[in-house]
């Protein structure tokens, strides 16, 4: 099975000592990563190549996002990143961007139409990029994904009634490494809790390697982007 496009945002609360992250249990009923503790995030929808953006995102980003992927289309990036902020959205009902410049002028039906309603412009150089992982071969689903991060200052609005018991995510919490280290998390989750536990000890500099996970005849790698 080909992986598929996608991208998870990581929230950060860096207000206090200690820096907290959201994470959202998935309903237990789900195939996927049923009852786990994850980072929202999805698959890249044909949506995202649609909205418009307060600003863009870095060349470097842009770059690295693209890197290892020969016939990469020019607005995989982009895309990649409204997939991160969309999917947050749908699954939390948390909006990020800025009210700077007014609502968009356009915005595609579905999720979006929300930024458009509240006044939000997504703004994508808010974005950090922490790490890529593919998924292994023969699990039930497949995706390519790309893990960013974003400071929670960046959420404009908020719109409640989003999670619950029947909803993709049944609860969400605020918490510290730590304390995330010790729930039911997917195996990935915890390599990347490490890789962005050093980025954000070093500020995000721009330059720094991506680490990227993927296996090969059945054994695990770690290269850097």
């Amino acid at each position: 099975m080909r992986p598929r496009d996608a991208a998870t945002l990581i929230v950060l609360d860096r207000s206090r000592k200690r820096l907290k992250v959201l994470m959202g249990r998935r309903h237990a009923g789900l195939a996927f990563m049923g009852g786990k503790f994850v980072f929202p995030g999805g698959r890249i929808e044909a949506s995202d190549r649609q909205m418009p953006v307060a600003s863009a995102l870095s060349q470097r980003t842009d770059d690295a996002l693209r890197a290892k992927l020969p016939r990469a289309p020019h607005h995989l990036g982009r895309s990649l990143a409204l997939a991160a902020i969309r999917e947050t959205y749908e699954e939390t009902g948390l909006l990020i961007g800025t009210r700077d410049y007014g609502p968009p002028e356009t915005a595609p039906e579905g999720a979006w139409r929300a930024f458009h309603e509240e006044g939000v412009m997504p703004d994508l150089e808010a974005l950090h990029l922490v790490a890529r992982a593919i998924t292994p071969p023969k699990r039930v689903r497949r995706f390519d994904t790309r893990f960013f991060a974003v400071d929670r200052r960046a959420v404009a609005a908020e719109r409640p009634g989003i999670v619950g018991p029947d909803a993709e995510l049944t609860e969400l919490a605020w918490v510290d490494l730590a304390a995330a280290r010790k729930l039911d998390l997917p195996r990935i989750t915890r390599v990347i809790l490490d890789d962005l536990e050093a980025a954000a000890e070093a500020g995000f500099p721009p330059y720094r390697p991506i680490p990227f996970y993927f296996e090969r005849r059945g054994k695990g790698l770690r290269e850097e982007i």
